[in-house]
């Protein structure tokens, strides 16, 4: 099979039983870069919505059916068909969320990596004979699929928020509808032709593309044929889900907002330590839900962290996605944009100090926005309280270990948390008190399709990725067998 091009992996219809659904309302889809018209894109309704999760119901039986080896050979033929495809799916990527090219490959080859993962998990999932205590009795602990699946993903990283989701379900048994973002829904299509032209059978994954994120959401979460529900987004969304999903006992993983912390210890390396912060605050322009957020550094450390991250944030290159040697491409929309300068405004009348940046690049366009560095940040500013999602570096001060951690915990979200340190002892210590499902230490790189990605507190309940991962989309039956004495 030859590679696609960028416009032959451009799908705009609902993917449902195995076709491409058109509508006869459609919405645009934009590049952030230049404001242009990528496509027009299929606008499902609740009766489209309900459709796909019959065409779900449909495939589940047949598809649960299968061997663990033959499902794994379908995601593994998925996974070889997107590394082949990958400049293609970048240059998709890139076209409508914005990233630079290169980053988007990288996301490709993230997201991919999920599939290759979980097609050797779906060979893993052992049960167990257990000891009991009557000779005339044993009991067997069988995992089965939990059933049709349904799962909202974001637009920061519309590749990996759907392989990360789609690949345990199907390596499960279980079968899906998705709800791509409104704003970045063309990498999500064009993955289901991909898993079309392997051979994934008809109505296993099904997408539907929407404005009406309200309705379309509500239906799945209440919908008796839906079993699983699996969200990544904000807090307040997911609440309204997890509400939903209430009315039919519904098994849901939510991944949510964060507010993560990045502290430099007395003891941590400084040059070490802004070069790991560059590595967790930067990628996608800051438009991620692990970005460090509130950056606290020890006050001996002040003057030199500060010196070393702002010379690292001037050199980086701001620009369309598709020019060569661009570090940051567009943030994604007008709100985002408002949002960031709106924190950074605030914070410098509050009395913190810009030390780079801190506008927005018009002269490339109205959604670039010049990497920044604020020093002399507070905890009741507001750029100390709210999620950033920007290219934007705050900077607040420590004097003690214990002060560090008391503020690193002063929030609601638990989703990621990173600090830099040398001595043994205390990188357990805090490891063990800072309240967040993901910690850091020494390294900004802490996603990968191994680990267990997922949050505590207000930032979500679940974990995708890992060996973990598998277990939310499968359900465990005891047997228990007697007559055996």
């Amino acid at each position: 099979m030859s590679a696609h091009s960028m416009s032959s992996l451009t799908k705009t219809d609902c993917f449902i039983e195995g076709h491409w659904v058109p509508t006869e309302a459609r919405f645009t889809v934009t590049n952030p870069a230049t404001g242009d018209v990528i496509a027009e894109v299929a606008d499902a309704d609740e009766d489209l919505t309900q459709r796909a999760i019959n065409s779900a119901e449909d495939a589940l039986h047949s598809w649960s059916r299968k061997s663990a080896r033959e499902r794994a050979e379908l995601l593994r033929k998925w996974y070889n068909s997107m590394i082949d495809n990958k400049q293609a799916l970048a240059e998709l990527m890139s076209a409508e969320q914005g990233k630079p090219v290169p980053e988007a490959a990288g996301e490709v080859e993230y997201g991919a990596s999920f599939v290759d993962w979980f097609a050797g998990e779906a060979e893993r999932m052992d049960g167990d004979i257990l000891p009991v205590v009557d000779n005339s009795k044993r009991v067997l602990v069988m995992k089965q699929p939990v059933g049709v699946c349904a799962a909202i993903t974001p637009w920061n990283f519309p590749n990996a928020m759907i392989t990360r989701k789609i690949a345990p379900a199907l390596a499960a048994g279980c079968t899906i509808v998705v709800k791509p973002p409104q704003l970045t829904p063309l990498s999500s299509l064009a993955l289901a032709q991909l898993a079309s032209e392997v051979g994934i059978p008809d109505g296993v994954i099904n997408l539907i593309p929407t404005t009406d994120a309200k309705t379309v959401g509500k239906t799945l979460a209440t919908s008796d044929k839906v079993r699983k529900l699996s969200f990544t987004g904000s807090t307040g969304v997911g609440k309204v889900l997890m509400q939903q999903c209430s009315e039919n006992v519904k098994k849901i993983s939510l991944e949510l907002g964060g507010n993560a912390p990045f502290i430099v210890f007395d003891d941590a390396d400084v040059d070490s330590a802004a070069e790991q912060l560059m590595a967790c605050k930067f990628r996608n322009g800051g438009q991620t839900c692990i970005a460090a957020n509130r950056i606290l550094v020890h006050e001996s450390l002040k003057d030199d962290f500060v010196n070393a991250i702002t010379q690292k944030v001037k050199a980086l290159r701001v620009g369309p996605g598709d020019k060569e040697g661009v570090d940051l491409g567009p943030l994604i929309d007008t709100d985002a944009v408002d949002k960031v300068q709106r924190l950074v405004l605030a914070a410098k009348s509050d009395g913190a100090t810009i030390e780079t940046g801190g506008h927005v690049l018009s002269d490339l366009g109205d959604l670039f926005y010049a990497p920044t560095v604020v020093s002399g940040v507070t905890e009741d500013m507001e750029i100390n309280n709210e999620e950033i999602f920007g290219p934007v570096v705050a900077i607040s001060t420590f004097e003690t270990e214990e002060e560090a951690i008391e503020k690193a915990n002063n929030t609601p979200f638990g989703l990621a948390s990173y600090f830099a340190a040398k001595d043994t002892a205390r990188i357990f210590r805090v490891s063990e008190a800072l309240e967040y499902g993901m910690v850091g230490v020494n390294t900004g790189g802490i996603s990968h399709a191994y680990n267990p990605f997922g949050g505590i507190k207000e930032s979500g309940v679940g974990r995708e990725g890992s060996k973990y991962g598998l277990d939310e989309y499968l359900e465990i039956k005891t047997i228990t067998l007697g007559g055996l004495g």
